[in-house]
């Protein structure tokens, strides 16, 4: 993963045939699944299996382990990026409530990636800038409305959520019950 600004960029090139789009995005999403419910070692078969593939078609596009734990994460983050800037027309809280929501998924395929490859990897660093880039102006808009507390920064808010998304829930229900209580601690007091 090279970076140009902070603007990540993939190591693996998304073919230009639709076809064959269509193959290494179905890839992308499975890969996500498989390495938000079992880790950086989710076996490589079951993703082309779950994206619909063969293997071979796994390797024309992701010729190694890595290539596909980076793309998974470049794309998540190019997403959260691209959700934060469709979130204007929301109110201020509801925006970031969306968005936060949103990184809670993100954060479950991060933390597989996180765990396979070196943490100070030029692509974390300009991920992490993408996420700051896209989120922190979601906060700023919702404390200048007054729906978020004054006190908290974006960092304090990501610690906050990936420690919500780090735990080992027992049912989707429940994590988003705590995100919820979590939430409300950011949410300001009128």
């Amino acid at each position: 993963m090279a970076a140009t600004g902070s603007e990540p960029r993939m190591t693996v090139r998304r073919p230009q045939r639709a076809d064959a789009r269509r193959n290494f995005d179905a890839l992308l999403v499975a890969a996500r699944e498989a390495f938000a419910a079992d880790g950086s070692g989710a076996s490589l078969e079951g993703i082309a299996r779950r994206a619909g593939v063969n293997i071979a078609t796994l390797y024309r596009n992701f010729p190694t382990r890595r290539h596909l734990f980076e793309a998974a994460y470049l794309d998540e983050v190019q997403t959260l990026a691209r959700i934060a800037a469709d979130l204007d027309h929301l109110d201020p809280w509801a925006a970031l409530e969306s968005w936060l929501r949103q990184f809670v998924s993100y954060a479950t395929t991060k933390k597989a990636v996180y765990d396979a490859i070196a943490h100070n990897e030029a692509m974390f660093v300009a991920g992490r800038e993408l996420i700051h880039a896209a989120g922190r102006p979601l906060l700023e808009r919702a404390q200048r409305a007054g729906a978020a507390r004054a006190d908290v920064t974006f960092d304090d808010v990501l610690f906050l959520v990936n420690g919500v998304s780090g735990a080992n829930f027992v049912q989707e229900a429940q994590r988003d019950r705590v995100l919820t209580m979590a939430l409300d601690g950011i949410r300001a007091r009128t």
